[in-house]
């Protein structure tokens, strides 16, 4: 049977709710000194201020490494009684130092098996995704590396596997090495970071594949993007892709999080939600929230 694994245990696909397809609790790189998610009262207080706006779930895409907190997990989504996914997986080469990708090598696909079937460290907490990242416009070979252990790991234990695109740039590329050569199902793939790039010609051709598309994250400045979004998400419905569809919010930031006055997980149901509806319609974005992302996360695990 289906199930999404939770960080409390898998539960049933339609249990999630209204699910934030792709959110950080915990986050910390060092491509952003100083602007840590690493406040457990501050991650509880935006998990309360998310269900208070009508959210039963998050599935986090903090990967190894940078500073997921796993151990924090569980009674965080006991205490606000939202379901929380955690994630294994490896971000750009960009947010590691040489020493961690040195002692990966030749064991990066078994790191991601053992942290989705055993649990992540000594926190029993099981990851129920595999997060990587492709490049701007291209792959370089971090990238080609973990997309490998991704499917690897995919293989082992049926899990989905999601994907940074970098602005939202070369799903393509991500869809031909994930699905082409390594095999990994299209069903069983989530793209994110789709709109940064509003190219609905390749919005398109990615759904077609048979994929998940996420839309998450509020513009920043130089993206300009928000505005676009609905149109997208229109454009995909006309054409027959409205059950491939994701939304999040991506809180990265501390200055981001709606708990020290940034947009944060919140925002997602108070303002992308409606903005939403008006474009696409109550019952298309009903689905996107809950249907959806039960399909995309919920899978059959073995291992």
């Amino acid at each position: 049977m289906s199930a999404v694994r939770t960080v409390l245990g898998d539960v049933h696909p339609a249990d999630l709710g209204v699910c934030d397809a792709h959110d950080h609790l915990f986050f910390g790189s060092p491509r952003l000194p100083g602007q840590e998610l690493n406040s457990r009262s501050a991650a509880r207080a935006e998990l309360t201020a998310f269900r208070d706006q009508g959210g039963g779930a998050v599935v986090q895409w903090t990967p190894y490494g940078l500073g997921r907190r796993a151990a924090d997990l569980p009674p965080l989504s006991r205490e606000t009684g939202v379901h929380v996914v955690a994630a294994t997986g490896l971000h750009q080469a960009a947010h590691y130092g040489e020493d961690v990708l040195a002692r990966l090598r030749g064991r990066l696909a078994g790191l991601f098996v053992s942290e989705l079937t055993e649990g992540i460290g000594t926190s029993g907490v099981r990851a129920g995704l595999v997060k990587v990242a492709g490049g701007f416009h291209a792959l370089d070979a971090h990238a080609r590396w973990t997309l490998a252990a991704a499917a690897e790991a995919h293989h082992a234990t049926g899990a989905p596997v999601a994907v940074h695109l970098e602005l939202g740039t070369g799903a393509l590329d991500v869809l031909d090495v994930l699905c082409g050569e390594a095999g990994v199902p299209p069903h069983r793939v989530v793209l994110g970071h789709l709109n940064r790039s509003p190219d609905l010609v390749t919005h398109r051709q990615a759904a077609e594949s048979g994929c998940y598309l996420a839309f998450d994250g509020p513009s920043l400045a130089h993206h300009a993007t928000d505005w676009r979004m609905p149109d997208a998400v229109r454009a995909l419905a006309d054409a027959g892709f409205g059950d491939r569809l994701l939304l999040g919010a991506d809180t990265t930031t501390a200055a981001a999080r709606s708990v020290n006055g940034g947009p944060g997980m919140p925002y997602l149901l108070r303002r992308v939600r409606p903005r939403l509806v008006k474009g696409v319609g109550e019952e298309l974005v009903r689905r996107i929230l809950t249907e959806n992302p039960g399909r995309a996360f919920g899978t059959e695990w073995r291992g």
